[in-house]
């Protein structure tokens, strides 16, 4: 394994190989390993299962010390692949707080940050060509 990252890498079973992957990655590639699940509603919604997590959203971490926790992204870390939430806090031993960071796949989204037009433009992109799909379906369903 002397190449430090490769595109043509499909996958592999060896955790090695895929710590190596991630941790090699350009940041490019990166930012989609911060896919964070969406809810129920948000999943039926958007017709999507996961999205890459910004700044603002509001999350629910579903697993570890902080388990049911919510609160909004303070900062994503794209480098360390880790997350500040505003509400997740720690107390250090001369008093301070200091907010944790939080790997993504322990996360939940339940609102999204809908401000910025790039994610709306993708999240609507998704809605028209389901809505198109329903279009063909009835079409087909009329002609029979």
């Amino acid at each position: 394994m002397k190449i430090k990252f490769s595109k043509h890498w499909k996958a592999s079973k060896q955790p090695r190989k895929q710590r190596k992957y991630s941790a090699n990655a350009p940041l490019h590639i990166k930012r989609k390993l911060l896919g964070v699940n969406l809810t129920k509603e948000l999943r039926k919604k958007y017709g999507k299962r996961n999205l890459p997590v910004r700044k603002g959203d509001t999350v629910r971490v579903m697993r570890g010390k902080f388990k049911n926790k919510q609160g909004k992204i303070i900062s994503v870390d794209i480098k360390n692949l880790k997350l500040k939430i505003d509400t997740i806090m720690i107390k250090k031993r001369d008093g301070s707080k200091v907010n944790v960071k939080v790997h993504p796949s322990n996360l939940q989204i339940i609102e999204l940050n809908i401000e910025e037009r790039k994610r709306m433009k993708t999240l609507n992109k998704k809605d028209s060509i389901e809505k198109d799909k329903q279009k063909n379906e009835e079409k087909g369903e009329n002609k029979k």
